[in-house]
Order: C-alpha cells, then structure tokens, then sequence
C-alpha cells in the first residue's frame, strides 16, 4: 500500500490521489514511467520530484512518519511489518492510590515476551527500542501515556497503528474482545471472560501469594497481544481493497468492474 499513496507528498490529498488512481496511475512507478499525468507541469515535476525521494527512503520510516497523518499510518504496516510489535499492558487499577503498569506484553509476529513488575519490568526499556512500529488496541489513550509515565526517558517506536480507531474507519466498534469475535478469534477457555476488571484482581492474588494467578494474568495479556496481528492484517486488506480494488480493476481491464 506504501507504494500505492501519494497523499504523502505536500499539496497532495485524498481527491488528488483517488483521481491519479482513477487515471490507471497506481503507484510510484506508474507515474514516474508515465510521461505525460493528468496534472499541470509544474505540479507534475513537484510530485516526480518527491517521488524519486520516496523511492530512495522507502525503507527509511522517518521520512513517511513526518508526512502521513496519525490516520494514515496504517499504510506503512506492509512495508515496515517485520519491525512492527503488537503490545498491551496490565495496570494495578488504584491499588492503594496508585496505578502503575503490572506487565508488559510484546509480540512480534513470531515470540512473545512478557515484562512484569518485581520481576523484568526494567528490561521492557531496552527491548522496545528495536523496533519501528508498535501496534495497540486503544493505546494512544491507554497504554503509551501509561509508559511514557513510568518509563519517562523511553525510546518507544516512531510509528504507532492504534487499532481502535483504525478498526473503527471499517465499521467495527466496541471492545477489543468484541471485535475479536467478529473477527472468528476465540480463547482459552481458563482466560474466556476475563476482563480488565478481573485481571486487577488477578494481579492482587499474585500479590498475596497465588502463582497461579499470575500465570493466568500472562495468558490473558498474551491472548490480546497476540489477537492484534490477524485484527491489524485483515484490517490493512481490507482498507486496502476499499481503496483500491475498483481503480485496480480499471486499470488492468481498461473500464469499471462488471456489476451484473
């Protein structure tokens, strides 16, 4: 999808773009091999121009996190997805007046890790600092402002994809297990159920001495860690094919799709 937007260059928008594509100009290199656009000259060598830059930085994820909107963000996810983490973490809820986070849990496709308080909590700091994309349910509310907190002089990931809010543009709404649902996702039976209320409680027994309890709280964490990489790839298709899949269709066959 990188390669396919435009609405990174300056001066260029969503209507500019949608009438590229409209004009079989798809991607990068379309229009760089196209010598003649539906643009004016001068607009036409400003985006070329750009073009060539984004080529040349297409693996550098600074040079698009300065010029996409927190929104659009999600188009990076193919690109940068092997440096991407998915994380979540667990809170005391107030115990006592304070609420500090519990666990921490990372999964990058392939392995989770799991930081918790006492224990490895301090470790989190120099993990995170590997990757370029962290990727949350309902994190720019939730779990950054609560890290950034604790850990005031952190290096978190340049890109964040809040799947909430990314969700939410393809019309699912609620919860983070709700939408699993929707999704065909499930969970252990020992974890089905538990909410955030409940995994507070859970913190607490391992606070009196129940092991298990923490046990249980990891594999609650680590379900939701987990769960967000088939939220956010079926996301990413399916923005994808909204935008796209007509102007594709166009392109290849030279006339809009059948609709019989």
């Amino acid at each position: 999808m990188l390669e396919h937007t435009f609405i990174h260059i300056p001066g260029i928008g969503p209507k500019t773009e949608q009438h590229l594509w409209q004009h079989g100009i798809l991607t990068w290199k379309h229009f760089l091999s196209n010598k003649k656009t539906p643009l004016p000259r001068d607009r036409d060598a400003f985006i070329r121009k750009n073009l060539e830059a984004s080529l040349e930085n297409r693996d550098n994820i600074h040079f698009f996190i300065n010029r996409l909107s927190s929104s659009d963000l999600w188009r990076i996810f193919h690109r940068f997805k092997d440096k991407a983490v998915y994380l979540d973490i667990e809170t005391s809820g107030l115990c006592q007046g304070v609420d500090e986070i519990t666990i921490i849990g990372l999964y990058n496709g392939h392995t989770v890790k799991t930081f918790v308080r006492g224990t490895n909590l301090t470790e989190f700091e120099s993990e995170i600092i590997s990757y370029e994309v962290a990727i949350t349910f309902n994190g720019s509310q939730f779990d950054l402002p609560f890290i950034r907190r604790q850990f005031p002089n952190i290096s978190l990931p340049p890109a964040h994809i809040d799947l909430r809010f990314f969700l939410r543009r393809l019309g699912y709404r609620g919860g983070l297990k709700a939408i699993e649902k929707s999704f065909g996702l499930s969970r252990a039976s020992d974890i089905d159920g538990i909410d955030g209320y409940e995994a507070v409680l859970l913190w607490k027994a391992y606070q009196w001495g129940d092991e298990s309890a923490l046990d249980r709280l990891i594999l609650y964490n680590t379900a939701d860690i987990v769960h967000l990489k088939p939220l956010m790839e079926r996301g990413y298709q399916e923005m994808k094919a909204q935008l796209l899949c007509v102007h594709e269709h166009y392109a290849e066959n030279g006339g809009p799709p059948d609709k019989s």
